[in-house]
């Protein structure tokens, strides 16, 4: 743990939307604390031309630890996300074996001890995500879990749901849903026409808007609140923002490729662009952007999920999913900030303060007794080059494009975990 003192760094504190300044920061035993308490000891990085914003926290995270670590693992994907800004993530329980029970939990939290992120475990619903059998949620909760989900598959048995939605209520942690029908799914792309073109079967937007509409029901009827994931679709989005008048407690996320990209991209038959939820359409994009704009979707996540080369070589067969956390902040600037729709403050309230509080987690903030979470990133053009980025595998839909922003230095706990200075 380093003290350091940042000088002459313009600030951007998302507490407050207006909240931005040029000064000092100062770090003392892994705290923001007063610059003028600064003492000898404290490492100088000198600020001027770069910008300090609390450290991402990005609630939708696959490090594929344990069972597949061929694709990434707990310390490289945590230098990814150091890399990217991101000093908190959320790791997902579709492991191999899953995250089911107090042993799994226990063996990541151990393993990410010293890792350059801070990663909190999902513990997973049901018992190897197969959506109908219980897992024992006081046991996960008391290893250590800081959210439930059977996250890259639905909860099948709407009891198991609602119970889950109750347990993690009375623990105060929060339930993050995939909304999909299963009995819809099972497409490889978006239904539509690029899918009749590529002669490949699309996956409906009904299939995720009938699992959103389930679980906003299940809020509703029970007074819970959940947290939607992925959110890829128009009508999803207006579900969203009319639970949300109605007073139900429902918060949600969306993933900058569905800002930024649509299904246009996979007339390349590239898996890389093949995710689930799937690219969407145009209209579907834009509705993401107003989402975010009117306060409907509270946070933007990556769905960071890592595969091998090999496994993404075939366009038809090939798993879903890409990598994200090292280009999620650059690439959402460049379509929020830099297109008019937010301003860096609010960008960083959906990236960083909002996930906090969807969490129940300290973050968000440069105040001063905050945990020393920072990035510090410039205002440049650069290109996504695959091979370039920190983690073990480079499936992004990113690569080739030229992003606005780049992060130069993350602190995470008062540690330097990246530095490009």
């Amino acid at each position: 743990m380093d003290n350091i003192l940042i000088k002459n760094v313009r600030m951007i504190n998302p507490v407050h939307a207006s909240d931005e300044k040029t000064g000092d920061i100062y770090i003392k035993d892994g705290f923001f604390a007063p610059p003028e308490t600064a003492g000898t000891d404290a490492i100088i990085i000198h600020g001027s031309g770069l910008t300090a914003a609390p450290g991402l926290i990005d609630l939708h995270v696959h490090l594929r630890d344990p069972g597949q670590t061929d694709k990434e693992d707990i310390i490289s994907g945590c230098k990814a996300a150091a890399a990217g800004g991101v000093t908190t993530l959320l790791a997902m329980p579709n492991t191999v074996p899953a995250v089911d029970s107090p042993e799994t939990v226990r063996y990541i939290l151990e393993k990410a001890r010293n890792a350059d992120a801070r990663v909190l475990v999902v513990g997973a619903i049901t018992k190897e995500l197969g959506g109908h059998e219980a897992t024992d949620i006081d046991a996960l909760y008391r290893s250590g879990i800081s959210a439930l989900s059977d996250d890259g598959h639905p909860v099948i048995d709407t009891s198991v749901m609602v119970d889950a939605m109750k347990k993690a209520a009375q623990l105060g942690i929060p339930v993050t849903a995939h909304c999909e029908d299963p009995f819809l799914a099972g497409g490889k792309v978006n239904e539509g026409m690029i899918s009749g073109q590529l002669g490949v079967k699309g996956m409906p937007r009904a299939a995720e808007d009938a699992g959103t509409a389930r679980e906003i029901a299940l809020a509703a009827a029970y007074d819970l609140p959940i947290h939607i994931c992925h959110v890829s679709t128009a009508t999803s989005a207006d579900m969203i923002r009319d639970a949300k008048r109605r007073g139900v407690k429902v918060t949600a996320e969306t993933a900058p490729h569905y800002l930024m990209l649509t299904e246009n991209e996979l007339l390349r038959r590239d898996a890389d662009y093949r995710m689930n939820p799937p690219l969407r359409t145009e209209k579907d994009r834009l509705a993401m952007i107003e989402a975010l704009r009117d306060g409907t979707i509270d946070a933007i996540a990556t769905d960071h999920a890592p595969h091998t080369p090999q496994e993404k070589a075939d366009f038809v067969n090939a798993p879903n999913g890409s990598i994200g956390m090292e280009t999620s902040f650059a690439a959402a600037y460049t379509v929020l900030v830099e297109g008019g729709i937010l301003s860096e403050a609010e960008l960083l309230q959906k990236m960083s303060l909002n996930p906090a509080k969807i969490l129940g987690i300290r973050g968000g903030t440069l105040c001063y007794g905050a945990p020393a979470d920072l990035m510090l990133y410039s205002k440049e053009q650069w290109t996504v080059e695959p091979d370039q980025l920190h983690g073990k595998s480079k499936n992004t839909p990113f690569k080739g494009l030229t992003l606005a922003a780049k992060v130069r230095l993350t602190v995470c706990g008062g540690r330097i975990v990246f530095n490009t200075l």
